[in-house]
């Protein structure tokens, strides 16, 4: 049985404790992100540099990020999926390898000079589940909800047919719902506008195509405890990364989220352009099971950055603080 698995049923059956809560590295940004996807070059002192990786280092990253072991999930475009399961990365591994099965074109916003995330989000699907099951039984669907009639019941009527054929072929996934970068709301309304339009979206399904956990934004305490409350053991809330941010950020956003309900993190930046993506899996680890404080554990992570002879991207002085308004308050 995978790491996710074992995870899953200790926190469906009210046994969570919080070695159970799940951390995937989402290593999908070729499916937005273009040229960028697999980040920027360091140097031989580990600084960053104006050059862009290739995509075999960032097919490297997840190799060795899988054979780590930190992670309960590994999530990929279907290109890369195919590659690792042919190499035979996933047969004797605790990770769950896991495929992005539709896009929304609101993950184009780090296309350069494309724009698209100043429009209300489309839904289409590049990747075919039918090509898909044969490399993983886990994939992610994305919703982004618009407050525009027409496009929100296109989209879930899409979502409805995709649930037909991944329950026909055996297909599981977890269900990401961003907010929308256009819609005027406040922090708090768009909370509550984001869990209204997922309760409403489950209400309709039956138990065996349900998604197995949500990927949704961090929209503070109130708006995650009010989901995380909802259905216990039934309905799994997990939080998605957003921007790099300062290294305080990363440890800040998986304590409150665990604090407030949360038990899955889904961490894409704030993992793959980090000095090195093991450590700060490591201390996200030490965060989740109480060792330490999300600000002790930026000082240990800069420490053992020197002891390794990398350099940190910022002064510890910049990378304690919290930088996200969302985690201020």
């Amino acid at each position: 049985m995978k790491n996710l698995d074992k995870k899953l049923t200790n926190v469906s059956s009210g046994k969570f404790e919080r070695k159970d809560f799940i951390i995937a590295d989402a290593k999908d940004a070729d499916m937005g992100a273009g040229r960028r996807a697999p980040g920027y070059k360091r140097d031989k002192n580990g600084k960053l540099t104006k050059q862009i990786e290739s995509y075999p280092f960032y097919l490297n990253k997840m190799k060795s990020m899988t054979e780590s072991g930190l992670v309960d999930i590994m999530l990929m475009s279907m290109t890369s999926a195919e590659r690792l399961n042919n190499e035979g990365l996933f047969k004797d591994s605790t990770v769950t390898p896991a495929i992005r099965l539709n896009d929304t074109s609101c993950i184009w916003g780090m296309l350069r000079n494309g724009e698209y995330d100043k429009h209300k989000s489309r839904h289409f699907a590049t990747a075919q589940l039918q090509h898909a099951i044969k490399f993983a039984d886990l994939g992610l669907y994305s919703m982004t909800f618009n407050k525009d009639v027409d496009l929100d019941i296109e989209m879930l009527n899409t979502y409805r047919n995709f649930r037909y054929e991944s329950e026909n072929i055996g297909m599981r996934h977890f269900l990401e719902v961003f907010n929308s970068a256009v819609i005027d709301l406040s922090t708090e309304e768009m909370g509550q506008y984001i869990n209204d339009c997922i309760l409403r979206s489950l209400s309709g399904q039956k138990k065996t195509e349900k998604p197995i956990f949500l990927k949704i934004a961090y929209n503070g305490p109130s708006a995650m405890e009010e989901l995380a409350s909802y259905d216990p053991g039934n309905l799994i809330v997990g939080i998605l990364g957003g921007s790099k941010g300062t290294t305080r950020d990363c440890f800040e956003l998986i304590s409150q989220a665990l604090k407030y309900g949360a038990r899955v993190a889904l961490f894409g930046r704030k993992i793959n352009l980090a000095e090195n993506q093991d450590l700060i899996v490591k201390m996200m680890h030490k965060v989740i099971l109480a060792e330490v404080s999300p600000k002790e554990a930026v000082k240990i992570y800069h420490d053992e950055l020197s002891k390794k002879g990398i350099l940190s991207d910022r002064e510890l002085s910049e990378d304690i603080e919290i930088t996200e308004e969302i985690l201020k308050n």
